[in-house]
């Protein structure tokens, strides 16, 4: 069966790997996990499982969270992760899910919303060189250059050019996992995931 699961990112460290070799890992915190619900065939035309991270008391929490604590759970994300017509999942509604599924040395893709830069030039966009810098030369080290064409004689959809950078969905893949702690439900994984310190991430491991 595929191993899934959501998470925190903590931030960044390091550990001494088995062959006494520094490794970069990245930490992050998969506590208060339950399986929110489920999609069959029959009725939605797909399986998948939905996993619910549930909010901390007194932590992001807004007025109405507060009031309906006591009656409903209050979700701080909620993740489906699609599973084939082979694959069976036994556990129900309400079950916790921990990082006891995923083992040390297991190969997964990590998936978050990478850092937001806000508006960028093509420079640090899309890496242009900018213009020539040679004395007498006009202002034009940083600018995109000519936009236009001589037919159909307007910007074609896709230029690229100035924007907003960052703040999108980025998966890197073959990711190793370093180690578990299933007591604090604890995942590190070998390298730089997506996303800044807090950010959530989905992690599925590779068959």
């Amino acid at each position: 069966m595929t191993k899934f699961i959501i998470g925190r990112k903590i931030g960044m460290s390091q550990w001494w790997n088995e062959d006494k070799v520094v490794e970069a890992i990245t930490l992050i915190d998969c506590s208060g996990l339950i399986v929110k619900g489920k999609r069959d065939l029959e009725k939605d035309n797909y399986r998948a499982i939905i996993v619910g991270a549930l909010k901390k008391k007194n932590q992001q929490m807004t007025d109405f969270d507060r009031k309906t604590l006591n009656d409903q759970r209050i979700f701080a994300l909620i993740q489906e992760f699609p599973l084939t017509t082979e694959e069976k999942f036994d556990l129900s509604e309400g079950h916790k899910i921990s990082v006891e599924t995923f083992e040390s040395k297991d190969k997964v893709n990590v998936s978050g919303l990478n850092k937001g830069k806000g508006f960028q030039g093509v420079v640090k966009r899309h890496n242009f060189a900018g213009g020539p810098k040679s004395h007498g030369h006009r202002h034009v080290l940083r600018s995109a250059g000519s936009i236009g064409c001589a037919f159909p004689e307007h910007v074609q959809k896709g230029k690229k050019m100035a924007g907003r950078m960052g703040n999108a969905q980025t998966t890197v893949k073959n990711l190793r996992v370093a180690w578990l702690d299933k007591e604090k439900d604890l995942i590190a994984i070998k390298g730089a995931v997506p996303g800044r310190k807090g950010g959530w991430l989905k992690i599925v491991g590779i068959n």
